[in-house]
């Protein structure tokens, strides 16, 4: 089986993209200003992203918000329609099965989206119609993008952090949600194919570089945000990954409640950390991490950070490990000193 392409393959190789395996998609890697050059720019202005190989699961229909409280982890009485809200797909022994952003469009109306890989596992426990190949979903991050967006549609440059609202562009509805994923200011339009390419030209027109999944990845690993496959996986936990607070423990049910209150009383045996080198060496998941010849884990995810000018890594270690501990990476044969250090790496630009 060969890898879908995205809606806007063409446009991305005619920008310069140089297009790699992702997810069961061919995806833009970087463009021709590079990994580093388009990360920075999301630091310091403004670059969009194609995440169109995101699922889109519509849910539609007045059985749907129970349906997703009895089966997702966070509780949707927290927010209200216009709102998007960060959210767990877990199995019954309490593991990550997906991590999911939900669009509460309307009153009955939700966009549930899982990773790239995982939308055939949401469908399969939602009643929702899969109509990821009839958008795109194009990401604008970084301090200027609002101020940029707004010279192609000052609407979408008005849509408030973590709320959706819907606009009609070009003739049809778009879905504009102000979520994001490398720590900066960030707004998605989720725009249907016949509008995608006019939508991606007028981004670019007004400013906003092109970035690929190499910045992607770098940006979210200074914000130390967990990524689906590294941190958290169908062998690792909610409360591990130190995001217990998208628990509904105030709502009756939800897949996995029982393994997780489990787990919560009697403690994490590994907590989600931060560890640096004082050398440019990116860091790679794998990596084991030990410290006073005792082995403490592996890192889940690394690389350099083109802000800290310092090779970086988020790791599921033992709890005994503590921010300020020297620990040694052993790293392709070599020992590397570093240090666990508070997270985020790297804060959003003010």
């Amino acid at each position: 089986m060969t890898d879908r392409r995205p809606f806007l393959y063409d446009l991305h190789v005619e920008l310069g993209a140089k297009i790699v395996p992702f997810g069961g998609w061919e995806m833009p890697l970087a463009y021709e200003s590079g990994t580093v050059a388009e990360h920075l720019t999301c630091r310091r202005d403004a670059v969009v992203f194609d995440v169109s190989h995101l699922g889109t699961v519509r849910c539609d229909g007045a059985a749907m918000f129970d349906a997703l409280q009895s089966t997702l982890t966070n509780d949707l009485r927290k927010i209200s329609p216009g709102r998007a809200q960060y959210t767990h797909l877990l199995n019954d022994a309490g593991f990550v099965v997906d991590d999911i952003i939900v669009w509460w469009v309307g009153l009955d109306q939700f966009d549930v989206m899982p990773n790239a890989s995982n939308t055939s596992g949401v469908t399969s426990v939602l009643p929702g119609v899969d109509v990821t190949s009839e958008r795109c979903v194009l990401a604008v991050q970084g301090p200027r993008a609002r101020e940029r967006v707004a010279n192609v549609d000052e609407r979408f440059a008005q849509v408030g952090r973590f709320r959706v609202e819907q606009f009609e562009y070009q003739g049809v509805e778009v879905r504009v949600a102000g979520t994001g994923y490398t720590g900066e200011e960030g707004i998605e339009i989720a725009a249907p194919n016949e509008v995608a390419e006019h939508l991606l030209r007028a981004l670019v027109a007004a400013g906003i570089t092109p970035a690929g999944l190499g910045a992607r990845d770098t940006l979210r690993l200074e914000a130390a945000l967990p990524l689906y496959g590294h941190e958290l996986t169908t062998h690792s936990t909610t409360l591990e990954a130190g995001l217990g607070w998208v628990l509904g423990w105030d709502k009756p049910s939800f897949i996995g409640r029982a393994a997780v209150a489990d787990e919560l009383e009697r403690g994490c045996a590994r907590l989600l950390s931060g560890v640096m080198v004082n050398v440019r060496q990116p860091l790679r998941d794998g990596a084991r991490v030990s410290s006073q010849g005792v082995d403490r884990g592996e890192l889940s995810s690394g690389n350099y950070s083109p802000v800290l000018e310092r090779g970086i890594g988020m790791g599921l270690l033992s709890r005994e490990v503590r921010v300020g501990d020297d620990v040694v990476i052993q790293l392709r044969g070599r020992e590397l000193d570093a240090k666990v250090v508070p997270l985020p790496f790297v804060r959003k630009a003010k």
